[in-house]
């Protein structure tokens, strides 16, 4: 019997809001092009690149200068936000993750991040190997928040939607949990509001990671 617990990456696992930011800013910078607000930037963490730059340009996703910033970001991600990696995981998060994995569930992470960028990512922040299955946004037709991508994860472990969990700090990942048919565990030290995160209904919110594993561990069957 899989019991699985999926996590979102960017603010959930690691505190790159900030330094998404910055690479965002490092892009424009190498196209040319005004900087757009960190507010505006901020509220597209949790989409798909070319969803965000298309959004921020006021350009089509399929427009020559989306293809032009996804590019740029992924240039600036390698010097901005790698090197930086392990000092960003949250507290508590590789060790919640150790504990979660000695009382036998399965872990993914399932994020809007390529599947390349998210591994590198993980890597080094040195938390690759606690995880499974990866779930990038090219490895989907339609990333979150429609559901695909934790159906993708669930068959992949082999477990079952009702034996499911989703933790995430956007309400992205909380509408695909939703659509899904899985539990979800909203994050209030990542980018969305508590505000925010509330109305999209989770089943549970957390101000910490300790709090996020101590929900799940609460949820297994008692030996």
């Amino acid at each position: 019997m899989t019991y699985l617990a999926m996590f979102d990456l960017d603010g959930t696992l690691v505190d790159s809001p900030r330094a998404i930011v910055e690479t965002f800013a490092a892009a424009f910078e190498a196209m040319g092009v005004a900087p757009r607000d960190p507010a505006d930037v901020r509220a597209t963490i949790g989409l798909p690149l070319e969803q965000a730059f298309a959004t921020l340009l006021g350009v089509s996703r399929d427009d020559a200068r989306t293809a032009e910033g996804v590019a740029r970001y992924q240039e600036a991600f390698r010097t901005v936000i790698l090197p930086r990696a392990h000092s960003l995981v949250f507290p508590s998060v590789a060790e919640g993750l150790d504990e979660l994995r000695r009382r036998g569930l399965d872990l993914a992470v399932v994020t809007s991040k390529f599947h390349a960028s998210a591994e590198a990512l993980l890597s080094a922040a040195g938390l690759l190997d606690r995880f499974s299955v990866l779930i990038g946004a090219d490895d989907v037709t339609r990333p979150k928040p429609h559901p695909e991508s934790g159906q993708v994860a669930i068959a992949r472990c082999g477990a079952e939607p009702e034996r499911a969990v989703m933790v995430g700090d956007t309400t992205h990942d909380l509408f695909m949990a939703q659509a899904a048919g899985v539990r979800s565990i909203a994050v209030t030290y990542g980018v969305h509001s508590r505000t925010e995160l509330a109305a999209a209904g989770p089943s549970h919110i957390a101000d910490s990671f300790d709090e996020v594993v101590a929900y799940i561990l609460k949820g297994l069957p008692q030996d």
